[in-house]
């Protein structure tokens, strides 16, 4: 199997519109137009990933639900497009982990913190509750703690 860096070479020249660069953490910044990963990882399909959302265009989202959309769209096109391009194999057990921390996240945000039924999301980080009609806001918790604030 080839290293990340390697790889990481690769992607640069078959992708040029795009900076790849060692971080601590792999993520992609539509704004900097960079993908970055840590460069001390042999995690080659999180690399994948990340270039595909890239190539994909993912930049922003108004409902926490498409994130989920384009979370699955990059899997998918890392592992049907990319996956054999470069030889580099998709560990399967990644990927879906990594979309489940999406589904607990969007689960999370979504439950009411009145009754914990599931809401809807009515507007950027609000929800509603259909059982009780409680509404809430939440922070953005990808990296942090959730926090709903309940709204009157």
């Amino acid at each position: 199997m080839q290293s990340i860096t390697s790889l990481a070479t690769k992607l640069q020249a078959d992708f040029p519109d795009f900076i790849f660069t060692p971080e601590a953490e792999f993520r992609w910044s539509p704004q900097q137009k960079t993908i970055f990963y840590p460069i001390t990882s042999s995690d080659t399909t999180s690399l994948l990933h990340e270039t595909a959302h890239a190539i994909l265009k993912h930049t922003e989202y108004a409902k926490d639900i498409t994130l989920i959309e384009m979370e699955r769209d990059a899997w998918e096109y890392a592992k049907n497009e990319l996956s054999p391009r470069y030889n580099t194999p998709i560990d399967e057990a990644i990927a879906e982990s990594a979309l489940d921390t999406y589904r607990d996240w969007l689960h999370a945000r979504s439950t009411c913190p009145q009754c914990q039924a599931t809401g809807v999301q009515i507007k950027k980080d609000q929800y509603k509750c259909l059982a009780c009609h409680t509404q809430w806001r939440t922070n953005e918790a990808r990296v942090c703690a959730l926090r709903r604030y309940t709204l009157t």
